[in-house]
């Protein structure tokens, strides 16, 4: 179970959403949720990389490297 805060403004459009379209607000939050939640968990996890990265903490591989590994071309400018 979840129950959150929405802005004023959010929770009418919200309701307006689900009236005009006969689904509920739950749904529709419920969507909201699975579609972005990935893109969420992406930035903060890279924000928490490159915290360490600039503590010197995360160890990095050059692009270089990292082509020759997956067998890319090596030419970067095209």
């Amino acid at each position: 179970m979840l129950a959150i805060r929405l802005p004023v403004a959010i929770e009418r459009r919200l309701e307006r959403l689900a009236k005009r379209t006969g689904r509920t607000k739950t749904y529709y939050a419920r969507e909201a949720i699975l579609k972005h939640l990935e893109d969420l968990e992406d930035i903060y996890l890279a924000d928490q990389v490159y915290a360490r990265y600039l503590k010197g903490e995360e160890k990095t591989i050059p692009i270089e490297a990292v082509m020759k590994r997956l067998g890319v071309d090596d030419d970067l400018e095209g």
